[in-house]
């Protein structure tokens, strides 16, 4: 009998530590480290561009919960949604039972749900750099160890978009509205980053920031040869004082993506490569010279 309850205690013992194998710390943007018992396998994500990176890396069928912004890819269209990423609905990620909760630095709520016991990873990628770095923490984070191949193809893809451009179109003084109050795409933004990939001139330098609210008249006096912007804010953008005589307004060198194709570029993740095929397409249509 005492062997059986010393087999017994040996085998649960053997158990108990198989099962804290997979116990492991991750360092999140805070630098504060988060302990994990086993990769989470049910996680709400509060940021479209973390969703599509869980999903890219082959884990979509863990989210148990969105954003009300997350919308790719179409199987998320489906999930509970908890809000938005800044101000989510607390008792109704709570009422989820995620083992994670991925979220911006920018949330409000991240101390709130810590306090109620949840494991909370703050992650927000800005540049391609950060897009890379994002991905590798999530393979660690999922236990997925798919990062390395979904970064070398976005990579792969921004340079073969690149490459398809005319010649025509290197060096074109480019303009991307980000929205019409307007905030525009500067040099240092992963937008920036694409454009430059893509061999253009943005007239947004990196000095004043990747997002900068402009006076409108800085735009006419840069006299952009294309502009970039979406159809949520290019009405009446002809009529804007000044605007008629900006070259690319002028020659109608503007592009004005769909509401669906402006999700893809303003979302720094592993939709980049798609966002530079986009812009490719744009430069080839609209930047014969």
């Amino acid at each position: 009998m005492k062997k059986l309850i010393r087999s017994l205690s040996f085998a649960l013992g053997l158990a108990a530590f198989a099962l804290g194998a997979h116990a492991f710390d991750v360092v999140d943007e805070r630098g504060v480290t988060v302990s994990l018992p086993q990769p989470p396998q049910r996680i709400v994500s509060l940021l479209p561009s973390l969703t599509e990176s869980v999903c890219a890396l082959g884990a979509c069928a863990r989210l148990v919960g969105v954003d009300r912004y997350s919308n790719s890819p179409e199987q998320v269209k489906a999930l509970p949604q908890v809000g938005g990423g800044l101000d989510p609905n607390v008792e109704a990620i709570v009422a989820l039972k995620p083992d994670a909760v991925l979220l911006a630095k920018s949330s409000r709520v991240t101390q709130r749900l810590e306090a109620l016991g949840m494991k909370v990873l703050v992650l927000e990628p800005k540049s391609h750099a950060d897009v890379r770095r994002v991905l590798d923490k999530l393979d660690q984070v999922l236990g997925t160890h798919e990062a390395p191949k979904v970064w070398r193809v976005i990579d792969a893809s921004v340079s073969a978009a690149a490459q398809s451009l005319p010649p025509g179109a290197k060096g074109l003084r480019v303009y991307f509205e980000v929205n019409n109050a307007p905030y525009a795409a500067g040099e240092s933004s992963f937008i920036g980053e694409t454009l430059t990939r893509l061999g253009v001139k943005n007239i947004v330098p990196a000095a004043l920031g990747p997002f900068p609210k402009l006076n409108p008249e800085y735009v006419v006096r840069a006299n952009p040869d294309l502009i970039m912007v979406s159809v949520r804010s290019a009405q009446g953008l002809e009529q804007r004082p000044g605007w008629a005589g900006i070259r690319a307004v002028r020659e109608g060198r503007i592009c004005r993506f769909s509401a669906e194709q402006s999700d893809v570029l303003v979302r720094p993740g592993p939709r980049m490569d798609e966002a530079a095929r986009l812009m490719a397409q744009c430069l080839a249509d609209k930047g014969k010279r």
